[in-house]
């Protein structure tokens, strides 16, 4: 039988037990242009790279303030991003309203784990191509969870998704161990690094198409602990981390960059 004969829907399943269309939808987020997620002990920091469709256009943004605790990066189909983002922003509003407090963020990803999954169980619906990196503060600490098309929702010390993301994560996994205890300077330092490991040779950070979003923990004036509001720092805002990585040693390119989806 023939692939397209179980292609067409994302209700069935192919005599190998695959079903395609979850399958295009990850290849979706394979074709975004790359996105790093880092926790530390008391931050979590997403780093972006942002890409413009053409030279006459703007950069497409790529990091999203969720909640006061709470933001995503996308890789992957933006509109459906928004679908999803929309949701989240609703989900943590309506906790807010409800209970007085923030969203734990496990149930917030698992709320749109079960949404994503509902559109792999019902005929005449497709998977959302677009894979998230969800960074989050709770009463349990920093989190940063990866988020499929699939549905599957895992956390995560450090992770990288979209295209050439392989580069990004064998850096993380290199450095795996420094990160519990880096500051939040030192946490960006090495979200730039890894982001710089996935470029092609004739390209380089700038403050165009670099984005950073941090939460996490700080020290307030009394000596107490509190939550410090996610934050997208974009334009002049990166210059000074950009140039604190300008110094180091480029990743070697690889043969054909493949099209990208998002910005």
């Amino acid at each position: 039988m023939f692939r397209n004969n179980y292609d067409n829907d994302s209700v069935t399943f192919s005599p190998q037990g695959r079903i395609f269309q979850v399958e295009y939808a990850a290849e979706a987020v394979k074709q975004g242009s790359v996105v790093v997620g880092i926790t530390s002990k008391k931050h979590v920091v997403l780093v972006a790279l942002k890409r413009n469709a053409e030279e006459l256009s703007s950069y497409q943004k790529k990091i999203f303030a969720i909640d006061e605790h709470a933001g995503i990066a996308i890789a992957g189909l933006t509109s459906d991003a928004r679908v999803l983002s929309n949701f989240m922003k609703q989900q943590c509003l309506g906790h807010r309203l409800t209970y007085g407090r923030d969203l734990p963020v496990r149930m917030l990803v698992d709320m749109i784990g079960a949404k994503a999954q509902q559109n792999t169980q019902q005929y005449g619906k497709r998977p959302y191509g677009v894979g998230l990196l969800i960074a989050g503060v709770d009463e349990q600490g920093p989190h940063l969870f990866e988020f499929q098309p699939s549905g599957m929702t895992e956390e995560m010390v450090a992770f990288a998704i979209g295209a050439r993301s392989q580069m990004a994560r064998t850096y993380l996994e290199k450095n795996l161990e420094l990160f519990a205890d880096c500051s939040r300077e030192e946490l960006i330092a090495h979200g730039l690094k890894a982001l710089k490991e996935s470029l092609v040779q004739d390209r380089e950070l700038t403050i165009e198409n670099t984005s950073v979003g941090v939460t996490g923990f700080s020290k307030a004036d009394d000596g107490s602990t509190k939550v410090e509001q996610f934050k997208v720092f974009d334009g002049q805002e990166v210059n000074a981390w950009i140039e604190g990585v300008a110094d180091d040693k480029e990743a070697p390119a690889a043969e054909g960059e493949s099209m990208e989806v998002d910005g």
